[in-house]
C-alpha cells in the first residue's frame, strides 16, 4: 500500500498484547518519515519489537501547541508523518487534537488508521448496553468531581472514565454517592497476562485495601428506569369528578398535571368514563 504524501496518519497501536496491532498500522509506520509520539522510549519498545527504524518526534500535551508548527512545514514539505499514542487509539484522551485541527485549517488529509481501544474492548466485555458517553478521565478535585457527576448521574446511557489506579478508592466513593443501584466493571490490564475485569453492584463494591498501579478502565452500566405504573381506579375517579365540569381534553389535561404518565391510556380511561355516562 503506497501512502499519501502531505497526510498525516493518526495511527493505533496495541493496548498491551503487542499481537493486536494491525497489518496496515505497521505498513503505515515503516512507511512513515517521521512518527510523532508521546514518550520516545516507551514507543521504541514497540517499533524495536517490530523492526522498524523511524526518526521519532516527541509530541505530547506539554508541547503541542510549540512544536505544530514545525509538524506542518515537514507534511508541506511531502513527508509522511504519523501519530501515534503511548497506547491504544490516539486523540483520545491523548493529545492530537491542536495538531488534527490545525491539519484541518491547512487543508492537510487526516487519515484514521483503526485498531485497539480500551474504550471498545472494555465495552465489549462488559455486557451493558451499547448505547454509551466516553468521558475520559475525571477531575481530581472533589468539588470539580462533583458538579461532572451530578448531570452525568441523570443520563441513562452507560458511561466509561478512565481512572489512575492509585486514585480507584477515592472515585469509588462518589460513584457510590451518584451511581446507586448500577453496576460497575474495573477493567484492569486489559490484554495482557494479567488481564483483570472486576464486576460488581455498586452498591456493594467494597474500596481496594491493596494499591494498584497503571491505568483502569472503569464503567457504569446503563440506568435502570422503572415504568410508573398506572394506577387505573386512581385515573377513573379523577375523570368522574373532572367530567362532571370540564371536557374529555381538558379532563385529560388536568389529569396529566398530577400523573405523568402516557397521555394515551389516560385518554382511553377518560373516554371510557364519559361513554358510560352518556348511556
Amino acid at each position: 500500500m503506497k501512502l499519501s504524501p502531505n497526510s498525516l496518519y493518526i495511527v493505533s497501536t496495541p493496548i498491551g498484547n503487542l499481537d493486536d496491532i494491525t497489518f496496515r498500522a505497521l505498513d503505515v509506520l515503516k512507511q512513515s518519515d517521521i512518527i510523532l509520539c508521546e514518550d520516545a522510549r516507551h514507543s521504541l519498545k514497540l517499533l524495536s519489537h517490530f523492526k522498524i527504524k523511524k526518526k521519532l518526534i516527541s509530541y505530547h500535551k506539554f508541547n503541542e501547541k510549540k512544536k505544530v508548527s514545525n509538524i506542518i512545514e515537514y507534511v508541506n514539505q511531502g513527508k509522511i508523518l504519523s501519530l501515534i499514542s503511548d497506547a491504544g487509539t490516539p486523540l483520545l484522551s491523548d493529545p492530537g487534537r491542536v495538531l488534527v485541527n490545525k491539519c484541518i485549517e491547512n487543508k492537510i488529509r487526516v487519515i484514521p488508521v483503526p485498531g485497539a481501544s480500551s474504550i471498545t474492548t472494555a465495552m465489549s466485555a462488559s455486557g451493558f448496553r451499547d448505547q454509551f458517553l466516553f468521558y475520559g478521565f475525571l477531575p481530581k478535585t472533589e468539588n470539580e468531581l462533583e458538579k461532572i457527576l451530578l448531570p452525568l448521574s441523570q443520563n441513562s446511557f452507560s458511561q466509561i472514565f478512565f481512572i489512575p489506579a492509585l486514585k480507584i478508592n477515592f472515585y469509588l466513593k462518589y460513584f457510590k454517592k451518584y451511581f446507586s443501584g448500577r453496576k460497575l466493571l474495573i477493567a484492569k490490564e486489559l490484554t495482557k497476562i494479567h488481564e483483570t475485569l472486576i464486576r460488581e453492584e455498586i452498591d456493594d463494591v467494597k474500596l481496594f485495601e491493596n494499591p494498584m498501579k497503571g491505568e483502569l478502565t472503569v464503567i457504569i452500566s446503563e440506568k435502570k428506569i422503572k415504568k410508573k405504573v398506572l394506577d387505573k381506579e386512581k385515573i377513573v375517579n379523577k375523570a368522574k369528578k373532572y367530567l362532571k365540569k370540564y371536557s374529555l381534553k381538558d379532563t385529560v389535561d388536568l389529569i396529566l398535571e398530577s400523573e405523568k404518565i402516557n397521555r394515551k391510556e389516560i385518554y382511553k380511561l377518560c373516554l371510557k368514563v364519559k361513554n358510560e355516562k352518556n348511556n
